[in-house]
């Protein structure tokens, strides 16, 4: 079983250190880590460090680095484009996504999402989308933490298509399968993915005019929770980042 993954920025240069805070709290007290037990700190960005526990507090664990190492970011980055959900959709859509390895969610205000985030409620949903990609990429072993952006209109949508290296618009009706695109090795490829509605035919006719490519997964229609995860799976494996 892979060690657990415990996140502390910047991680320590010294050969021993204390993990405290909330991190310490949950190590101690909740996953009740032991002393001689290993676990992995990350920074998130990369950084890591396998370490041993030599001392156990009442919310914090004592540590002694055995090794460190540097993981560099995956390519290509891939960036998904989540419409807005009702429900708890959205946080599942967060959560499946960071396990598959997203490098950045971007939430997105579509003309038929029933959820609306306006003032302190988007701030709140905000703020619950980014503590479960964070607990996400903890549960997966990820020292890359996703990025889960500032909620994005269909014009801030369009001019990210525009500058990057290809973009897929999940679509029932598009002809093209998505599993027999050829995404870029590196850049950025992002996934575009619709609200329980679905896209409507001007956001369609937008995100195409901005250099999208219109995609179908397969024969069956994905829920709007499900459907990036199962894109981006396919995007995985079309790309050196399952390999």
């Amino acid at each position: 079983m892979s060690l657990p993954v415990f996140l502390l920025d910047p991680v320590p240069e010294t050969a021993v250190f204390a993990l405290d805070g909330p991190e310490g709290r949950h190590a101690a007290t909740v996953r009740r880590i032991r002393t001689s037990e290993r676990v992995v700190v990350t920074d998130g960005a990369g950084a890591w460090v396998t370490c041993e526990v030599c001392a156990v507090e009442r919310d914090a664990l004592e540590l002694t680095v055995l090794a460190r190492a540097y993981e560099p970011a995956p390519a290509p980055r891939t960036v998904v484009v989540q419409a807005l959900a009702k429900g708890d959709r959205g946080e599942l859509a967060v959560a499946v996504l960071t396990e598959a390895g997203v490098d950045e969610i971007v939430p997105w205000s579509a003309s038929r999402s029933v959820t609306v985030w306006r003032a302190e409620r988007g701030e709140k949903a905000l703020l619950k989308w980014r503590s479960t990609a964070r607990e996400s990429a903890k549960q997966s072993r990820r020292c890359w933490l996703p990025v889960v952006s500032a909620l994005a209109t269909t014009a801030a949508v369009c001019a990210r298509i525009s500058a990057a290296s290809a973009a897929y618009v999940l679509h029932e009706d598009a002809t093209e399968p998505l599993a027999l695109a050829q995404p870029p090795s590196d850049g950025t490829v992002m996934l575009i993915v619709g609200p329980e509605g679905g896209i409507s035919p001007d956001e369609l006719a937008a995100f195409t005019a901005a250099g999208a490519l219109p995609v179908r997964l397969g024969p069956t229609v994905f829920r709007t929770s499900t459907a990036g995860v199962a894109a981006l799976s396919v995007l995985n494996a079309a790309t050196s980042r399952w390999s």
